[in-house]
């Protein structure tokens, strides 16, 4: 399932893509960030609060990349 895509600059995309057997990944810009087999299991608290850092990170990288962007365009 695919929680948000969009084609505008800017924009990124965070995937989780259930499979069979109860497998989980989690996808952000077509990196896997969790993998419920690999990590043993499904996230803790503390993971959780890791994947929700690591995408709040992207967001702001690309926030600012836009804002650079947006600056030297009007500049």
């Amino acid at each position: 399932m695919e929680v948000w895509r969009s084609q505008g600059p800017g924009d990124i995309a965070i995937k989780l893509t259930p499979a069979d057997r109860g497998r989980l990944e989690v996808y952000l810009d077509g990196q896997r960030i969790f993998d419920r087999k690999e990590d043993g299991g499904y996230p803790d608290l503390t993971r959780v609060n890791e994947l929700k850092w690591a995408i709040g990170e992207k967001i702001e990288e690309v926030d600012a990349a836009v804002a650079a962007n947006r600056d030297q365009r009007s500049g």
